[in-house]
Protein backbone atom coordinates (compact mmCIF):
# COMPACT_ATOMS: atom_id res chain seq x y z
CA UNK A 1 0.00 0.00 0.00
CA UNK A 2 1.44 3.17 -0.88
CA UNK A 3 1.21 5.46 2.30
CA UNK A 4 2.24 8.68 0.78
CA UNK A 5 -0.90 8.92 -1.30
CA UNK A 6 -3.13 7.14 1.64
CA UNK A 7 -2.43 9.94 3.86
CA UNK A 8 -2.21 12.93 1.31
CA UNK A 9 -6.24 11.39 0.27
CA UNK A 10 -7.06 11.56 4.11
CA UNK A 11 -5.80 15.25 4.83
CA UNK A 12 -7.37 16.06 0.92
CA UNK A 13 -10.56 14.30 2.27
CA UNK A 14 -10.54 16.20 5.82
CA UNK A 15 -10.12 19.65 3.93
CA UNK A 16 -12.80 18.80 1.42
CA UNK A 17 -15.07 17.49 4.34
CA UNK A 18 -14.54 20.88 6.37
CA UNK A 19 -15.37 23.18 3.66
CA UNK A 20 -18.47 21.35 2.70
CA UNK A 21 -19.84 21.87 6.33
CA UNK A 22 -18.39 25.61 5.95
CA UNK A 23 -20.37 26.13 2.96
CA UNK A 24 -23.82 24.26 3.63
CA UNK A 25 -23.61 26.52 7.30
CA UNK A 26 -22.46 29.35 5.23
CA UNK A 27 -25.23 32.60 5.28
CA UNK A 28 -23.60 34.53 2.93
CA UNK A 29 -23.82 32.03 0.11
CA UNK A 30 -27.19 32.21 -1.78
CA UNK A 31 -28.65 28.69 -2.44
CA UNK A 32 -27.11 28.53 -6.38
CA UNK A 33 -23.69 29.47 -4.79
CA UNK A 34 -23.64 26.11 -2.06
CA UNK A 35 -25.20 23.97 -4.61
CA UNK A 36 -22.16 24.76 -6.73
CA UNK A 37 -18.90 24.91 -4.37
CA UNK A 38 -20.67 21.30 -2.45
CA UNK A 39 -21.21 19.55 -6.09
CA UNK A 40 -17.44 21.20 -6.58
CA UNK A 41 -16.25 19.64 -3.14
CA UNK A 42 -17.58 16.17 -3.23
CA UNK A 43 -16.44 15.53 -7.00
CA UNK A 44 -12.88 16.36 -6.03
CA UNK A 45 -13.19 14.35 -2.93
CA UNK A 46 -14.83 11.36 -4.94
CA UNK A 47 -12.06 11.32 -7.49
CA UNK A 48 -9.72 11.44 -4.98
CA UNK A 49 -10.76 8.10 -3.46
CA UNK A 50 -11.37 6.69 -6.94
CA UNK A 51 -7.17 7.87 -7.82
CA UNK A 52 -6.16 6.05 -4.63
CA UNK A 53 -8.44 2.91 -5.84
CA UNK A 54 -7.18 2.59 -8.90
CA UNK A 55 -3.27 2.59 -7.87
CA UNK A 56 -4.27 -0.14 -5.24
CA UNK A 57 -5.81 -2.59 -7.28
CA UNK A 58 -4.10 -2.08 -10.73
CA UNK A 59 -1.94 -5.21 -10.91
CA UNK A 60 -4.10 -7.38 -9.03
CA UNK A 61 -5.28 -10.44 -9.74
CA UNK A 62 -7.89 -10.38 -13.11
CA UNK A 63 -11.11 -10.57 -11.10
CA UNK A 64 -10.71 -6.79 -9.49
CA UNK A 65 -10.30 -5.63 -13.13
CA UNK A 66 -14.00 -4.72 -13.08
CA UNK A 67 -12.97 -2.00 -10.24
CA UNK A 68 -9.90 -0.88 -11.86
CA UNK A 69 -11.86 -0.17 -15.05
CA UNK A 70 -14.83 1.34 -13.78
CA UNK A 71 -13.00 3.76 -11.04
CA UNK A 72 -10.60 4.77 -13.85
CA UNK A 73 -14.10 5.51 -16.19
CA UNK A 74 -15.54 7.35 -13.21
CA UNK A 75 -12.09 9.52 -12.48
CA UNK A 76 -11.36 10.36 -16.16
CA UNK A 77 -15.36 11.06 -16.94
CA UNK A 78 -15.75 13.57 -14.15
CA UNK A 79 -12.75 15.60 -13.84
CA UNK A 80 -14.05 18.11 -16.21
CA UNK A 81 -17.20 18.32 -14.59
CA UNK A 82 -15.40 20.18 -11.70
CA UNK A 83 -14.67 23.36 -13.40
CA UNK A 84 -18.31 23.48 -14.18
CA UNK A 85 -19.40 23.17 -10.94
CA UNK A 86 -17.15 25.95 -9.74
CA UNK A 87 -17.79 28.37 -12.90
CA UNK A 88 -21.79 27.25 -11.38
CA UNK A 89 -21.15 28.80 -7.98
CA UNK A 90 -20.08 32.11 -9.83
CA UNK A 91 -22.52 32.09 -12.13
CA UNK A 92 -24.68 35.34 -12.86
CA UNK A 93 -27.24 36.50 -14.86
CA UNK A 94 -29.01 34.39 -18.21
CA UNK A 95 -26.01 34.56 -20.43
CA UNK A 96 -23.41 32.79 -18.54
CA UNK A 97 -26.08 30.51 -17.27
CA UNK A 98 -26.64 29.50 -21.46
CA UNK A 99 -22.79 28.76 -21.65
CA UNK A 100 -23.39 27.10 -18.57
CA UNK A 101 -25.84 24.67 -20.14
CA UNK A 102 -23.84 24.37 -23.65
CA UNK A 103 -20.94 23.15 -21.26
CA UNK A 104 -23.12 20.44 -19.25
CA UNK A 105 -24.37 19.26 -22.59
CA UNK A 106 -20.44 18.77 -23.31
CA UNK A 107 -19.40 17.06 -20.56
CA UNK A 108 -22.53 14.60 -20.86
CA UNK A 109 -21.39 13.86 -24.79
CA UNK A 110 -17.92 13.44 -23.53
CA UNK A 111 -18.95 10.61 -20.71
CA UNK A 112 -21.27 8.77 -23.84
CA UNK A 113 -17.85 8.64 -26.23
CA UNK A 114 -15.78 7.81 -22.70
CA UNK A 115 -18.24 5.06 -22.41
CA UNK A 116 -18.27 3.41 -25.95
CA UNK A 117 -14.71 4.13 -26.11
CA UNK A 118 -13.91 1.61 -23.39
CA UNK A 119 -14.68 -1.97 -25.04
CA UNK A 120 -11.93 -0.84 -27.69
CA UNK A 121 -9.54 0.81 -25.51
CA UNK A 122 -9.18 3.93 -27.01
CA UNK A 123 -8.49 6.65 -24.58
CA UNK A 124 -7.22 3.93 -21.54
CA UNK A 125 -7.42 0.15 -21.49
CA UNK A 126 -7.36 -2.54 -18.79
CA UNK A 127 -6.19 -5.54 -19.78
CA UNK A 128 -7.48 -8.77 -19.28
CA UNK A 129 -4.81 -9.64 -16.56
CA UNK A 130 -5.39 -6.23 -14.59
CA UNK A 131 -2.85 -3.60 -15.83
CA UNK A 132 -3.78 -0.25 -17.04
CA UNK A 133 -2.55 1.55 -19.64
CA UNK A 134 -3.46 4.49 -21.71
CA UNK A 135 -5.19 3.98 -25.08
CA UNK A 136 -4.52 5.62 -28.62
CA UNK A 137 -6.86 8.12 -27.98
CA UNK A 138 -6.07 9.28 -24.69
CA UNK A 139 -5.84 12.65 -25.99
CA UNK A 140 -9.37 13.01 -25.80
CA UNK A 141 -9.51 12.95 -22.25
CA UNK A 142 -6.59 15.72 -22.16
CA UNK A 143 -8.50 17.91 -24.48
CA UNK A 144 -11.95 17.82 -22.14
CA UNK A 145 -10.01 18.37 -19.03
CA UNK A 146 -7.99 21.27 -20.63
CA UNK A 147 -11.46 22.81 -22.02
CA UNK A 148 -13.44 22.64 -18.93
CA UNK A 149 -10.32 24.28 -17.49
CA UNK A 150 -9.72 27.23 -19.92
CA UNK A 151 -13.93 27.76 -20.02
CA UNK A 152 -13.12 28.65 -16.13
CA UNK A 153 -10.55 30.49 -16.25
CA UNK A 154 -12.46 32.76 -19.17
CA UNK A 155 -15.78 32.60 -17.60
CA UNK A 156 -14.02 33.64 -14.17
CA UNK A 157 -12.19 36.62 -15.96
CA UNK A 158 -14.69 37.61 -17.28
CA UNK A 159 -17.73 37.44 -14.25
CA UNK A 160 -14.73 39.12 -12.07
CA UNK A 161 -14.93 42.15 -14.78
CA UNK A 162 -18.41 43.09 -13.94
CA UNK A 163 -17.48 43.91 -10.81
CA UNK A 164 -14.89 46.30 -9.59
CA UNK A 165 -14.12 44.36 -6.36
CA UNK A 166 -10.28 45.55 -5.33
CA UNK A 167 -9.06 41.71 -5.01
CA UNK A 168 -9.88 41.56 -9.19
CA UNK A 169 -6.11 41.41 -10.34
CA UNK A 170 -5.93 38.32 -7.81
CA UNK A 171 -8.12 36.43 -10.31
CA UNK A 172 -5.20 35.74 -12.77
CA UNK A 173 -2.93 34.19 -10.34
CA UNK A 174 -5.36 32.09 -9.20
CA UNK A 175 -5.98 31.11 -12.65
CA UNK A 176 -2.37 30.44 -13.73
CA UNK A 177 -2.07 28.33 -11.13
CA UNK A 178 -4.99 26.34 -12.14
CA UNK A 179 -3.53 25.40 -15.07
CA UNK A 180 -0.14 24.63 -14.17
CA UNK A 181 -1.91 21.97 -11.77
CA UNK A 182 -3.55 21.19 -14.41
CA UNK A 183 -0.25 20.86 -16.92
CA UNK A 184 1.23 18.34 -13.68
CA UNK A 185 -1.89 16.53 -13.33
CA UNK A 186 -1.45 15.09 -17.32
CA UNK A 187 1.72 14.88 -18.05
CA UNK A 188 3.43 13.76 -14.62
CA UNK A 189 0.71 11.77 -13.08
CA UNK A 190 3.25 9.75 -11.12
CA UNK A 191 3.88 12.72 -8.60
CA UNK A 192 0.02 12.15 -7.20
CA UNK A 193 0.03 15.58 -6.03
CA UNK A 194 -2.38 16.76 -8.69
CA UNK A 195 -6.01 15.96 -7.08
CA UNK A 196 -4.92 17.60 -3.39
CA UNK A 197 -3.66 20.62 -5.57
CA UNK A 198 -6.81 20.65 -6.94
CA UNK A 199 -8.59 20.85 -3.45
CA UNK A 200 -5.97 23.92 -2.52
CA UNK A 201 -6.79 25.32 -5.63
CA UNK A 202 -10.88 25.06 -4.74
CA UNK A 203 -10.80 26.44 -1.55
CA UNK A 204 -8.43 29.37 -3.02
CA UNK A 205 -11.57 29.50 -5.20
CA UNK A 206 -13.73 29.51 -2.32
CA UNK A 207 -12.08 32.20 -0.41
CA UNK A 208 -11.41 34.58 -3.75
CA UNK A 209 -15.27 34.44 -4.36
CA UNK A 210 -16.48 35.02 -0.77
CA UNK A 211 -14.18 38.00 -0.62
CA UNK A 212 -15.35 39.22 -4.14
CA UNK A 213 -19.29 38.60 -2.84
CA UNK A 214 -18.57 40.35 0.15
CA UNK A 215 -17.55 43.19 -1.25
CA UNK A 216 -20.45 43.80 -3.78
CA UNK A 217 -24.02 44.93 -2.70
CA UNK A 218 -26.44 42.14 -3.85
CA UNK A 219 -29.09 43.69 -5.06
CA UNK A 220 -27.16 45.90 -7.91
CA UNK A 221 -23.68 44.17 -7.87
CA UNK A 222 -22.29 47.43 -7.03
CA UNK A 223 -19.68 48.00 -3.78
CA UNK A 224 -21.17 47.96 -0.92
CA UNK A 225 -21.03 50.58 2.10
CA UNK A 226 -18.24 48.84 3.54
CA UNK A 227 -16.11 49.35 0.50
CA UNK A 228 -17.37 52.86 0.56
CA UNK A 229 -15.75 53.82 3.69
CA UNK A 230 -12.60 51.79 3.62
CA UNK A 231 -12.01 53.48 0.20
CA UNK A 232 -12.89 57.20 1.21
CA UNK A 233 -10.22 57.07 4.02
CA UNK A 234 -7.51 56.36 0.95
CA UNK A 235 -9.44 59.18 -0.63
CA UNK A 236 -8.77 61.57 2.06
CA UNK A 237 -4.71 61.04 1.93
CA UNK A 238 -4.64 60.72 -1.61
CA UNK A 239 -7.55 63.45 -3.31
CA UNK A 240 -9.97 62.85 -5.71
CA UNK A 241 -13.68 63.44 -6.25
CA UNK A 242 -16.56 62.07 -4.47
CA UNK A 243 -19.76 62.36 -6.44
CA UNK A 244 -23.58 61.45 -5.00
CA UNK A 245 -26.35 60.34 -6.69
CA UNK A 246 -30.07 60.05 -5.19
CA UNK A 247 -33.65 58.92 -7.35
CA UNK A 248 -36.26 61.62 -7.56
CA UNK A 249 -39.59 60.81 -5.80
CA UNK A 250 -37.88 57.04 -5.44
CA UNK A 251 -40.71 56.35 -2.62
CA UNK A 252 -43.36 56.94 -4.84
CA UNK A 253 -41.98 54.33 -7.42
CA UNK A 254 -41.84 51.34 -4.14
CA UNK A 255 -45.70 52.94 -3.02
CA UNK A 256 -47.45 53.15 -6.35
CA UNK A 257 -45.96 50.06 -8.14
CA UNK A 258 -44.21 48.10 -5.54
CA UNK A 259 -40.78 47.22 -4.25
CA UNK A 260 -40.17 44.54 -7.32
CA UNK A 261 -40.22 47.62 -9.99
CA UNK A 262 -38.97 49.60 -7.60
CA UNK A 263 -35.75 46.99 -7.28
CA UNK A 264 -36.04 46.96 -10.62
CA UNK A 265 -35.01 50.83 -11.56
CA UNK A 266 -32.33 50.86 -8.71
CA UNK A 267 -30.69 48.03 -11.12
CA UNK A 268 -31.27 49.92 -13.90
CA UNK A 269 -29.16 53.00 -12.25
CA UNK A 270 -26.33 51.19 -11.12
CA UNK A 271 -26.15 49.56 -14.61
CA UNK A 272 -25.79 53.13 -15.97
CA UNK A 273 -23.39 54.49 -13.35
CA UNK A 274 -21.24 51.57 -13.92
CA UNK A 275 -21.12 51.80 -17.78
CA UNK A 276 -20.72 55.74 -17.55
CA UNK A 277 -18.12 55.48 -14.30
CA UNK A 278 -16.88 52.79 -13.78
CA UNK A 279 -13.39 53.23 -16.12
CA UNK A 280 -12.50 56.01 -14.14
CA UNK A 281 -13.82 55.40 -10.76
CA UNK A 282 -15.58 53.05 -8.34
CA UNK A 283 -19.37 52.92 -8.23
CA UNK A 284 -21.00 52.26 -4.54
CA UNK A 285 -24.58 51.58 -3.36
CA UNK A 286 -24.65 53.46 0.20
CA UNK A 287 -28.66 53.75 0.82
CA UNK A 288 -31.68 52.53 -0.21
CA UNK A 289 -31.47 54.88 -3.19
CA UNK A 290 -28.69 56.44 -2.51
CA UNK A 291 -25.49 55.82 -4.90
CA UNK A 292 -21.82 57.45 -5.19
CA UNK A 293 -18.95 57.62 -7.26
CA UNK A 294 -15.26 58.04 -6.39
CA UNK A 295 -12.97 59.22 -9.29
CA UNK A 296 -9.53 59.87 -9.00
CA UNK A 297 -9.88 62.81 -10.58
CA UNK A 298 -12.43 66.00 -12.06
CA UNK A 299 -10.88 65.80 -15.35
CA UNK A 300 -13.37 62.67 -16.38
CA UNK A 301 -16.29 63.86 -14.14
CA UNK A 302 -17.67 66.37 -16.66
CA UNK A 303 -17.59 63.59 -19.52
CA UNK A 304 -18.99 60.94 -17.28
CA UNK A 305 -21.85 62.63 -15.99
CA UNK A 306 -23.38 63.13 -19.65
CA UNK A 307 -22.92 59.41 -20.67
CA UNK A 308 -24.63 59.09 -17.37
CA UNK A 309 -27.58 61.05 -17.92
CA UNK A 310 -27.45 59.91 -21.50
CA UNK A 311 -27.87 56.54 -20.71
CA UNK A 312 -30.49 56.91 -18.46
CA UNK A 313 -32.94 58.35 -21.02
CA UNK A 314 -31.99 55.31 -23.30
CA UNK A 315 -33.33 52.66 -20.14
CA UNK A 316 -36.07 55.02 -19.92
CA UNK A 317 -37.42 54.69 -22.70
CA UNK A 318 -37.43 50.50 -22.02
CA UNK A 319 -38.82 51.26 -18.18
CA UNK A 320 -41.09 54.25 -18.05
CA UNK A 321 -40.97 53.80 -13.79
CA UNK A 322 -37.45 54.75 -14.16
CA UNK A 323 -37.28 57.81 -12.05
CA UNK A 324 -34.59 61.15 -12.62
CA UNK A 325 -31.57 61.24 -10.87
CA UNK A 326 -30.07 64.04 -9.11
CA UNK A 327 -26.31 64.32 -8.48
CA UNK A 328 -23.33 66.32 -6.55
CA UNK A 329 -19.98 66.50 -6.22
CA UNK A 330 -16.71 67.69 -4.36
CA UNK A 331 -13.40 67.33 -4.27
CA UNK A 332 -11.06 65.95 -1.68
CA UNK A 333 -9.01 68.81 -0.31
CA UNK A 334 -7.88 67.68 3.04
CA UNK A 335 -11.34 67.59 4.90
CA UNK A 336 -12.63 64.73 6.33
CA UNK A 337 -15.07 62.09 4.65
CA UNK A 338 -17.79 63.93 6.60
CA UNK A 339 -17.63 67.37 5.57
CA UNK A 340 -16.80 66.24 1.79
CA UNK A 341 -20.05 64.16 1.63
CA UNK A 342 -21.94 66.93 3.06
CA UNK A 343 -20.59 69.44 0.37
CA UNK A 344 -21.52 66.91 -2.19
CA UNK A 345 -25.01 66.36 -0.91
CA UNK A 346 -25.90 70.25 -0.62
CA UNK A 347 -24.97 70.40 -4.53
CA UNK A 348 -27.24 67.75 -5.24
CA UNK A 349 -30.25 68.82 -3.09
CA UNK A 350 -29.55 72.35 -5.26
CA UNK A 351 -29.66 70.37 -8.26
CA UNK A 352 -32.54 68.46 -6.85
CA UNK A 353 -34.30 71.99 -6.18
CA UNK A 354 -33.35 73.40 -9.64
CA UNK A 355 -34.29 70.61 -11.51
CA UNK A 356 -38.07 69.87 -10.20
CA UNK A 357 -38.31 73.83 -10.11
CA UNK A 358 -37.63 73.34 -14.31
CA UNK A 359 -40.45 70.34 -14.44
CA UNK A 360 -42.70 72.20 -13.08
CA UNK A 361 -42.65 75.37 -15.41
Amino acid sequence: MNYYLLALTAIDLFVLCFMCTLTKLSESLSKKQKHGFLLAFTLIAGISVLELVTLEVDGMPAEYRWINLAANYLGFGLSPAVSLCLAYALNQGDTPWRSLKFAACCELVYLALLALSLPFGAVFTVSADNVYSRGSLFFLYVLAYAASVIYLCFFTILTTQEFQNRSRPLVYPLMAFLMVISFVQVTLPALNIAWPCITLLSVLYFIYCNEMWNQLDALTGLLSQKSYLNRTEEMVRNGGVLMVFDADDFKQVNDHHGHLQGDACLVAIAECLKKAYARHGYCYRIGGDEFCVLLSSEKSAGACTQRFLALLEERRARLPLLPTVSFGSCAFTGEDVVTVKDQADREMYRYKKEHKGRVSE
